[in-house]
């Protein structure tokens, strides 16, 4: 007898779905992880005494509907403010303020940025349509389609192109065609530019840029948001999934790590840890990296050799630095940006360079070069959420793009000169920055490798290229045209897919398959 039914590897938000599934059919699950909490990189963490920080993701765009509803992840409560977030150029441009109400966002850019903006940014939300459908964005519990079935969910023409941008195209072959005035759109341009490359190693000019722009824009059919934050943070989501677990009878262990992945027989038998210890179980769901999980857990002796190449060969080149503060007070911008001094406007502030100056930036640091005025996001969730600061301070987070990462002995030494660059570079619009600062924390990729075994630091698994989507990112079990030779193993994580991002759908996916496999053998 096995000591559970399932093990689940990895109490992130894709290994809590998983888990909450399995348990809630009648499987006894352990989740067991490495670190001292549970969500990873959807986690909401103290890393500073009395300061709660969201350790990597922060916003949940739109997952599907169908997991939304079942997990009770849409009863959370969310943080209503009026502004969702504030987007600046780096040139003095009319600034572009989200407003949570969409009527009064679209009034807001009549009103700034003229009706070409309106009917721009209508133009590129309609185009992400049609890629949504062929990469499976919003779809549950399906495989990923082929490349022919990809281009064939194409409702006319318009979708078939919008297909083809994402197949082959950049991300600014859209933005071009939807919003062409560089002058009178800069600051939409380039928010969209950075929208496009923060979960790629590409520019915004560099072909396959286009898949994340779409990915990131695309909303489901009864869907207006775009973006949600939420009361306590992102993690907020994992807590309530833990608990559905753990109510649901289910297990959790920390401090946990799975050194072995068992497999006899062509089939799985449980996990070793890293004490020499080994729990059995006949089912073993990964929310690990495909790679990490298949390479590194099960071993490359038990795969075929193309399967070990396919898996072995993706990109993870992640390219950030994200930066944590602990604030004695607000930051106070100066003309003509002092109307972000009211409180309503600080939630969420960007500044952004154009996407040539972005487009530069990353050439540049592929050789090895810091970008001196990076385009960066900066949150400042305890205006709205006072839970995550003491009284009077503030919790900030920054997150930059462009650090160079292609010589990781000298990323460790660039990481500090890009976070002082980004310093730079808010103090230059709120003067008093580094005089409230009471103490910051910068994390680079490898730090997220270190913490939550993201290869090379890459929070996607597996970075958003249109080469490792579609029908070459693995379902539950593996690819395609290429699935994995061993019984009760399940590939569950970001890297997987539904993935990258908050979205659920991979966790959610494998623990599903597990449910339909075990009533298939009965």
């Amino acid at each position: 007898m096995s000591e559970y039914d399932a093990i689940v590897v990895g109490a992130g938000h894709n290994g809590l779905t998983a888990a909450a599934v399995l348990q809630q059919a009648g499987m006894r699950t352990l989740c067991v992880e490495a670190n001292t909490y549970s969500g990873g990189m959807a986690a909401t963490v103290e890393l500073i005494e009395g300061f709660r920080y969201e350790i990597a993701g922060s916003v949940q765009f739109p997952m599907p509907p169908q997991i939304a509803k079942e997990l009770g992840l849409d009863t959370l409560p969310t943080v209503d403010a009026e502004v969702q977030s504030v987007n600046l150029g780096d040139a003095g441009e009319e600034p572009l303020i989200f407003y949570r109400d969409p009527m009064k966002f679209m009034t807001h850019l009549a009103d700034k940025h003229g009706m070409e903006a309106v009917a721009g940014m209508a133009g590129l939300i309609g185009w992400s349509q049609g890629p949504a459908k062929a990469l499976g964005r919003f779809d549950v519990r399906t495989p990923p389609k082929t490349l022919d079935q990809m281009y064939a969910c194409a409702a006319n023409e318009a979708e078939r192109t919008a297909i083809h941008d994402v197949m082959f195209g950049s991300a600014m072959d859209a933005i071009d065609r939807y919003l062409p005035d560089k002058e009178k759109h800069a600051v939409l341009r380039g928010m969209l530019a950075f929208l496009a490359i923060n979960s790629t190693y590409r520019g915004p000019y560099t072909p396959g840029s286009a898949t994340c722009l779409a990915w990131a824009l695309a909303v489901p059919d009864d869907t207006t948001a775009m973006m949600t934050k939420l009361e306590g943070g992102i993690g907020a989501l994992c807590d309530h999934l833990r608990e559905l677990f753990l109510s649901s009878g289910g297990e959790i262990r920390y401090r946990t790590k799975v050194d072995r992945i068992l497999v006899s027989d062509d089939r799985v038998t449980g996990v070793r840890l890293r004490d020499g210890s080994e729990i059995s179980a006949p089912v073993v769901v990964s929310n690990l990296s495909p790679d990490y999980t298949l390479v590194d857990l099960v071993g490359a002796d038990l795969l075929p050799a193309d399967l070990v190449t396919r898996i072995s060969g993706r990109d993870h080149r992640a390219s950030f630095v994200q930066l944590h503060f602990a604030l004695d007070g607000l930051p106070e911008f100066a003309p003509p940006y002092d109307f972000l001094n009211d409180p309503e406007m600080l939630g969420s502030v960007a500044i952004f360079n154009s996407p040539e100056e972005q487009q530069r930036q990353w050439d540049e640091c592929r050789r090895g070069i810091v970008p001196d005025n990076p385009s960066m996001g900066m949150q400042i969730p305890s205006v709205h959420d006072p839970s995550m600061a003491p009284p009077g301070k503030h919790a900030a987070s920054a997150f930059a793009y462009a650090l160079p990462v292609e010589n990781s002995r000298d990323t460790r030494k660039l990481k500090n000169e890009m976070a002082e660059n980004v310093i730079d570079k808010i103090t230059r619009y709120a003067p008093n920055f580094r005089d409230i600062q009471i103490r910051h924390i910068t994390f680079a990729p490898y730090h997220m490798d270190t913490m939550f075994a993201a290869p090379s630091g890459d929070f996607c698994h597996g970075l958003l290229h249109p080469d490792l989507m579609g029908p070459n990112r693995p379902g539950p079990k593996g690819f395609l045209d290429m699935p994995i030779p061993i019984d009760g193993l399940y590939l569950g994580g970001a890297g997987c897919h539904g993935g990258p991002g908050i979205t659920f759908t991979p966790g959610y996916n494998a623990g599903y398959q597990v449910i339909e496999d075990f009533a298939a053998s009965t």
